[in-house]
């Protein structure tokens, strides 16, 4: 008898919650703190990539 792999499709939802709720406070913390409409954007797109800053903060902390 063969068996089958069963995929589990909820597995991705924790991190997934967390990028969204990391996301809307990069977003409110970037345009709240923007000077005109182009930054608000430009706060808005830093807040899509915010990982990114996160990972990058750390590793220059680390040295490497």
């Amino acid at each position: 008898m063969k068996k089958t792999k069963r995929c589990n499709f909820n597995a991705g939802c924790k991190e997934g919650a967390l990028y969204f709720f990391g996301f809307i406070g990069a977003a409110v913390y970037y345009i709240s703190t923007a000077t005109g409409f182009w930054m608000g954007i430009l706060g808005f797109l830093k807040a899509i990539v915010w990982p990114a800053f996160l990972v990058y903060g750390a590793l220059r902390l680390l040295g490497m």
